[in-house]
């Protein structure tokens, strides 16, 4: 089993790095699957503070929009590259997740009101940085092109969707070492039951800091290269509806599964970006109506996430295989 599921990781990783080459003509494709990337990223960062530590976070925005004007910033004022300013965006988002999140978990503050205090983030970033004129005020602020890969302005998609499937790679990763680290096991016990875990001895608040800050810099890290993307900064890259999604997926997914939320931005990112393209023009939101029922009937009838449907599915396969290989 471990060699069988080791060869397909290898080749869905194959197909993840060729799959360029067959819409390199075609720009809409390479957005698509650069914004599905995007989103695996984030839902996959998610799932290290939400999946495995059982937190509600809805402040993805407000990390992304810091790592995107952080790395616009720098490169606009400063002309330093973004190669560079990405990490520091990544660092700035997590010196505000701590700034937040000590005070939230040193007066307990969980569940359903540490969702309401990290969604309220969200949008204070929003109207600080519409004031802040310094930074761009109400208005965008293009980043320069200056024709050179180093400063990650480049004349096609396909060196975007190289660079977030090296993050998403990476997003994997860190959450399959953790899930098999000390780290890892605290977040699982304070997910199940976090008072429970704290009688035996798990450290509450430093658990829940330490996977706070590195789900962070991982979504700062993104906002970075999410601003060299479109080319600009806004005080709206503070959203609150794409921390709402980024939530749905990780949990949709399939909580505290290392591809879960991948799974999940897969195929609920590719649906409503095919339903908004073929029905967006027609009939206003009816692409949403769509798009939310597909959500309400996975939920009703796959609470535990749509990715343990696809390991019950692969696990029947793979039982059958060798159950056939046996009898031969």
């Amino acid at each position: 089993m471990k060699k069988f599921r080791f060869a397909l990781l290898c080749l869905l990783v194959l197909l993840a790095l060729v799959l360029p080459i067959f819409f390199r003509s075609n720009p809409y494709n390479l957005i698509l699957l650069t914004t599905i990337l995007l989103y695996g990223v984030l839902a996959t960062a998610w799932n290290i503070i939400g999946g495995m530590g059982g937190q509600l976070d809805l402040a993805a925005g407000a990390y992304l929009g810091l790592g995107a004007f952080t790395t616009g910033t720098l490169l606009i004022r400063f002309n330093l590259t973004p190669w560079i300013g990405i990490f520091i965006g990544g660092l700035v988002a997590v010196l505000f997740a701590v700034l937040v999140g000590l005070p939230l978990f040193r007066f307990k503050v969980k569940e359903v009101w540490y969702a309401l205090s990290s969604a309220a983030l969200v949008e204070v970033l929003r109207i600080a940085f519409i004031m802040w004129e310094k930074v761009g005020g109400p208005v965008e602020r293009y980043l320069p092109s200056y024709g050179s890969p180093l400063y990650m302005r480049f004349g096609s998609y396909i060196p975007y969707y190289y660079i977030m499937l090296t993050l998403l790679l990476a997003a994997l990763f860190i959450n399959f070492w953790i899930s098999r680290s000390k780290l890892g096991y605290y977040l699982i016990a304070l997910g199940d039951d976090e008072d429970a875990a704290a009688v035996l001895g798990v450290g509450v608040r430093s658990s829940k800091l330490k996977a706070l800050m590195i789900y962070a810099f991982i979504v700062g890290v993104t906002g970075g290269v999410y601003a060299c993307l479109y080319g600009f900064i806004h005080p709206n890259f503070f959203s609150s509806p794409l921390s709402t999604e980024v939530a749905i997926l990780g949990i949709v997914g399939g909580m505290g599964i290392t591809y879960g939320p991948l799974i999940g931005a897969i195929l609920l990112v590719s649906i409503r970006e095919l339903l908004r393209a073929n029905l967006g023009g027609q009939l206003e939101s009816l692409y949403l109506v769509i798009y939310s029922t597909v959500l309400i009937l996975i939920v009703l009838f796959r609470p535990r996430g749509i990715t343990t449907l696809l390991q019950d599915g692969f696990n029947k396969l793979f039982s059958r295989w060798v159950r056939k290989n046996h009898a031969e």
